[in-house]
């Protein structure tokens, strides 16, 4: 079911709808902690929040980085860019999983506040920086990257290899 929504909406906008949703449902989450105190129905809006948080990763967070890093890289180092991505996606998960019961005692009810802090900044750095690559090749991307590093009138490879046939 997420290759096709993938394919029919594009990398990006699903990756920005996740990082948006699970940013809200780590506000909703912290706010139904904090007031779980004073109303019991609180219980319930931080088991929706939680349950909308896992949808909201899985259908963004969770599976598009894998389609952008493999759509990022050209054939050579794809490979190892896939094995970096992967270890740190892991190490991110084991550290989150180690230290979350101690973070939790530290912040109390507003531990998904660093969540949400955190889910903000993804979500700029990924609104900012990150291309659509739905429907583009390689040499496409590389050249979104290009323009914001080079002038203008930078060549890429395949422009320079059509220059020189004409010649």
């Amino acid at each position: 079911l997420q290759v096709f929504l993938v394919e029919k909406t594009g990398r990006r906008s699903l990756f920005l709808a996740g990082l948006m949703g699970m940013l809200i449902s780590a506000v909703v989450m912290t706010v139904g902690l904090v007031l779980l105190s004073e109303f019991a129905w609180m219980s319930y809006v931080s088991m929706v929040a939680i349950f909308l948080f896992v949808i909201f990763f899985e259908v963004g967070p969770g599976p598009i980085p894998w389609f952008i890093v493999a759509e990022l890289f050209s054939q050579g180092p794809r490979p190892a860019a896939i094995a970096v991505a992967g270890f740190c996606n892991w190490a991110c998960n084991f550290i989150v999983g180690m230290c979350f019961q101690y973070i939790a005692d530290l912040c109390g009810p507003y531990v998904f506040a660093i969540f949400a802090a955190l889910l903000l900044v993804f979500f700029l750095f990924a609104y900012f920086k990150v291309p659509e690559t739905k429907g583009k090749s390689f040499e496409e991307i590389a050249a979104v990257f290009r323009r914001k590093k080079l002038p203008a009138k930078a060549m890429t490879e395949l422009e320079d290899l059509r220059g020189s046939e004409d010649a």
